[in-house]
């Protein structure tokens, strides 16, 4: 856990098939409102299309650019109201399961965010991609192997007062 960190430059260097698949498992086997399991995950390693997923932002997404991979978070929201948690839980799960396996990852939010021709980057994956209504776009995580390996981040112990005991 204490590894995990917003990796943003990779080296270029192709992520073994079997480190792509223990992530993809993590998020697979990640915990779900009522088992119902709302998401779709879709792996993008064409490099054309990683260049256009890179335009899905305003800013926050360039770096997918340079990955070697996305991973897509979809989920049909008729089927969970908790479809945004649980697709939460997989881009954790996933960002975790990367870290701990030497990959670098960052976490790119597309709920709620617009592109940089105007329209949500909901709209912009969703034509991109193919994805059919009624899927919505939760997030989506660049990976790629590290430039360089990211120092761990210190832990600061002032975020120790967010922690309450019995009541608030």
């Amino acid at each position: 856990m204490a590894r995990r960190r917003s990796l943003r430059r990779y080296s270029g260097e192709p992520i073994p098939q079997a480190l792509l698949d223990r992530i993809l498992e993590a998020g697979l086997r990640s915990a779900s409102g009522r088992s119902r399991r709302p998401w779709e995950l879709i792996v993008v390693h064409d490099r054309a299309m990683l260049d256009d997923l890179a335009e899905c932002r305003e800013q926050g997404a360039a770096m997918l650019a340079g990955a070697d991979a996305a991973i897509v978070v979809v989920a049909d929201p008729t089927l969970a109201d908790t479809w945004v948690e649980d697709c939460s839980i997989v881009m954790a799960n996933m960002q975790l399961e990367a870290a701990a396996s030497g990959v670098g990852s960052c976490w790119i939010q597309g709920r709620l965010r617009q592109a940089a021709d105007g329209r949500s980057t909901h709209e912009f994956v969703a034509n991109l991609l193919k994805v059919p209504a009624p899927y919505q776009l939760e997030a989506i995580l660049s990976l790629g192997m590290p430039e360089a390996e990211a120092p761990r981040r210190p832990f600061d112990e002032a975020l120790l007062g967010k922690v309450h005991e019995e009541r608030f």
